[in-house]
């Protein structure tokens, strides 16, 4: 039966011709008990969905009813679980969660709503932090308390608004369970809006996906008998097919065909050499032992004596190789990086490049972080020219405004090019970045989790943007990634961390699969799944902080 329902929904924000819609023409039906969930990238109106749903938006046209009772505004029977945490600073855990059961149960004795706080504290499991302040909580606890304090309201619906996209895997993973348990055991009817499809398949009875024009897309039935273990789903032939229909539908209605841009690259030299179109992609390739990471340490002095962060780090790295660095948070992926490309002092060990130790930063060693870091004053050209002006000195102005255009190309903004930094998305920044970082046309790319702050739809549209220009330069790089798929994805091999301190390679797995590469072909490739599972298999090993004896590494020098 539905207990909330939606037909011939619009919503518009703004008024006459400056109305702009968000959502059209929404007709749903949400079944008591039910777990939905509503699969929506960036501008697709999902928070605007919620929040019709929870009465803090109304509809432009149509009508929301839930029970058959028209939503006018908010209501205790519809609890609301947002992405920002919103606490009382000064308030503890138990303080936090006191607001609502003093909201909801005035009538009870002080004890008796001491015990009901103490009761939602402990379902989220926090009753060892219940006297902290927020500023004393990780950001995952803090979202517990979010979730206890919408518990407390003791509401039939829980609203739940990408409530997990700000936290690290493992945490997340763990919160994920959390509601599903708190769903299954309270028999509550659940809707979760997410961009992750994994966690809509894990979660979800029904999965909606939400179009980028505002109209609700294609609905997918999961019938994957519970509980449904993230370990187990790997191996899962309904899981791996409905994964393999979510990903692409949305990758077919939310990204934009490729456009072939006109530039061509000049015939022009950077001055630490190669180019001229990169050697026509650096033909047959194959220098080996072109990067060599030899007996690497990564040691900072503390109050209680030397920490050792990374050490015996030893790796050999052929000419044109993509290699994947993945391991749980605090391993030292980004200090090997970040030793890579000299922005981080060697304590011990070496690393030569091409033959050369690496010191200091120098433009032949490419860097790209999370956030792509611009002048934001500057045009997307102009952020791209700074550096193509310093390492093509002998071009012409034309010929430097060449290859700026030509990679501006590549990454899809042709007509952004003149586009002030400051009037970009994140996604656009950050192909921005990606151009800059070739148009130097380095001899090392180094990317450190360059897509960790997007959605899962710009990440993946993006990958496939690097995927595509380094098939043009075959330039030797690096990646560090918490994302499993992209690891393999975008790798040759993928060299996996144990946990910090003292962290050292703990496994190295080839990925033989054929490039060019794109999502789409790899979900469908036989072998794609086991070497999935081979990285998630040594991750699971080194979860909660655990530090297994690592197993030798694979050999260090790639196969012919």
């Amino acid at each position: 039966m539905a207990v909330l329902e939606f037909k011939n929904v619009s919503k518009s924000f703004g008024t006459g011709t400056d109305a702009v819609p968000v959502l059209k023409n929404i007709n749903l039906e949400v079944d008591e008990g039910e777990f939905l969930v509503l699969l929506g990238f960036s501008g697709t109106g999902k928070t605007t969905l919620i929040n019709l749903m929870a009465g803090l938006e109304m509809p432009t046209t149509g009508s929301v009813t839930y029970k058959s009772t028209p939503v006018t505004g908010p209501g205790p029977e519809r609890g609301v679980i947002f992405q920002s945490y919103s606490l009382m600073p000064w308030l503890t855990v138990t303080g936090n969660v006191g607001l609502a059961v003093d909201t909801m149960f005035p009538s009870l004795s002080r004890s008796e709503r001491a015990e009901k706080v103490a009761h939602y504290v402990g379902m989220v499991g926090l009753s060892h932090a219940a006297a902290r302040r927020p500023a004393e909580l990780s950001g995952g606890m803090r979202q517990r308390v979010n979730v206890a304090r919408a518990l407390a309201m003791n509401p039939e619906m829980l609203l739940l608004d990408e409530p997990l996209s700000a936290l690290d895997a493992l945490t997340r993973t763990n919160l994920a369970d959390e509601i599903e348990r708190i769903w299954e055991a309270d028999q509550k009817t659940c809707v979760l809006i997410t961009n992750d499809v994994d966690e809509a398949l894990v979660l979800a009875d029904r999965i909606i996906a939400l179009n980028p024009d505002g109209t609700l897309g294609e609905e997918f039935r999961v019938t994957i008998p519970r509980p449904r273990l993230r370990s187990e789903m790997n191996h899962d032939e309904e899981f791996k097919s409905l994964r393999a229909q979510v990903t692409n539908y949305l990758m077919d209605v939310g990204i934009e065909a490729k456009v072939e841009g006109s530039k061509l690259l000049p015939a022009v030299t950077p001055i630490h050499g190669i180019p001229t179109a990169v050697a026509e992609a650096q033909k047959t390739i194959k220098t080996q032992r072109y990067l060599d990471f030899s007996q690497l340490h990564k040691i900072y002095p503390t109050p209680k004596g030397p920490l050792t962060v990374v050490e015996d780090f030893d790796l050999k790295i052929d000419r044109g190789e993509f290699i994947s660095l993945i391991g749980h948070s605090g391993c030292g992926k980004s200090t090997v990086l970040t030793m890579a490309a000299g922005l981080n002092e060697i304590s011990k060990g070496a690393i030569k490049l091409d033959g050369r130790h690496v010191q200091g930063a120098d433009p032949e060693r490419a860097v790209v972080f999370q956030s792509p870091s611009l002048f934001p004053w500057l045009t997307a050209k102009q952020n791209v020219a700074v550096g193509v002006d310093k390492v093509y000195p002998r071009a012409s102005t034309a010929e430097r405004q060449d290859v700026v255009e030509y990679y501006l190309e590549r990454v899809g903004l042709a007509d952004a090019m003149d586009k002030p930094a400051v009037d970009l998305s994140n996604g656009m920044k950050q192909r921005v970045g990606i151009a800059r970082a070739f148009a130097l046309s380095p001899k090392l790319l180094l990317l450190d989790e360059p897509f960790g702050m997007l959605d899962s739809l710009t990440r993946w549209e993006l990958q496939e943007v690097l995927m595509e220009v380094w098939s043009r330069t075959k330039v030797t790089a690096i990646c560090v990634t918490h994302d499993v798929d992209e690891a393999i994805l975008l790798a040759d091999r993928v060299v996996m961390m144990t946990n910090g301190p003292q962290a050292t390679i703990g496994k190295i797995t080839k990925v033989d699969l054929p490039r060019p590469r794109t999502r789409k072909a790899l979900l469908e490739h036989p072998d794609y799944y086991a070497y999935r599972q081979e990285v998630l298999d040594f991750l699971e090993e080194y979860e909660h902080g655990a530090r297994p004896k690592p197993k030798p590494a694979a050999p260090a020098i790639a196969a012919e």
